[in-house]
């Protein structure tokens, strides 16, 4: 095999198809070179390595992806640690409630481990989330975990995060019965209020519906799940979403346990063996209940 073709290979897989190689590789070459010789790799090892559209890597090419990663992932920092030099890197995801209040102690501890460490920090919410790590944009992620990960991907459970109702406090409904009992009845009147259809909290609560013979379909759907509160607090409607640890609500709303529903698992999610800094950051974050109320046990 040709080394050459296996590092455009290894770009092509990370990046999630020949154009996005082309984007984002640290050095220029044109399509139709590596497309050229992607199909001579091919052609050497008998195998189809991916599908072009839309792109998903064949098992022959995750195998192989799987066998070159360790290598070229590492390449960079290598050259670091040969330099005499410590410089890492990492592009993490979370959502930008996490980002902003619950991250910055824990890579402020990362840094001091690392000094030379480049962050980068992308916001996006669960689907997005899940997207840019099977598509190799992103090291690590901290996101809602799916039932079951996609092939290639480990994950970790930190906390646990219960569905909830947010009501205004001049609300009559006290319980989640109150409320089915209402969409029953035909007299729910108040919108709901909840995040885009793609997210896990809408699923799960379409499924509670689906149970009960139910529908109950959002007026207003949301990207930012801190827009509930918002849009709850201006009575809007009744607002689906997480309770989350710590976080304060404005006090002219209150919540509603749905108990019928089972808790969503935040975690941890990355592709590949992990490097020295998101070993590091896995770590940091096992221990995460030293500063939120609810955690989880973790696996060792």
């Amino acid at each position: 095999m040709n080394v050459h073709h296996l590092e455009l290979f290894y770009y092509v897989a990370q990046h999630g198809g020949i154009m996005e190689a082309v984007r984002k590789m640290p050095y220029g070459i044109q399509q139709p070179a590596i497309s050229g010789q992607i199909l001579q790799l091919e052609a050497d090892l008998g195998v189809k390595l991916f599908h072009r559209r839309p792109f998903k890597l064949t098992a022959s090419g995750e195998e192989l992806y799987h066998f070159i990663y360790p290598f070229f992932s590492n390449v960079n920092q290598f050259g670091n640690h040969l330099r005499g030099g410590t410089s890492q890197s990492l592009v993490l995801a979370a959502p930008v409630m996490a980002l902003r209040d619950y991250l910055p102690t824990v890579l402020h501890s990362l840094r001091h481990q690392f000094p030379k460490l480049k962050l980068t920090l992308r916001a996006g919410q669960q689907p997005q989330v899940w997207n840019w790590l099977e598509r190799r944009e992103v090291d690590i992620a901290i996101t809602l975990l799916e039932e079951q990960s996609t092939l290639g991907l480990h994950q970790i459970p930190i906390l646990e995060l219960p569905i909830i109702f947010l009501v205004p406090k001049s609300s009559p409904f006290r319980s989640t019965k109150n409320i089915l009992e209402a969409i029953t009845n035909g007299t729910l009147l108040e919108p709901l209020i909840t995040l885009t259809e793609g997210e896990l909290v809408p699923r799960y609560f379409r499924e509670l519906l689906a149970k009960n013979g139910l529908d109950w379909p959002p007026e207003i759907e949301v990207t930012d799940i801190e827009l509930i509160d918002s849009y709850v607090k201006n009575s809007f409607g009744i607002g689906l979403t997480l309770d989350i640890p710590g976080k304060i609500l404005p006090t002219t709303i209150r919540k509603i346990h749905i108990d019928t529903i089972p808790p969503l698992r935040l975690g941890v999610v990355w592709r590949g063996h992990p490097t020295s800094v998101m070993q590091a950051l896995i770590d940091s974050l096992k221990s995460i209940d030293k500063t939120l109320k609810s955690p989880i046990s973790l696996p060792s």
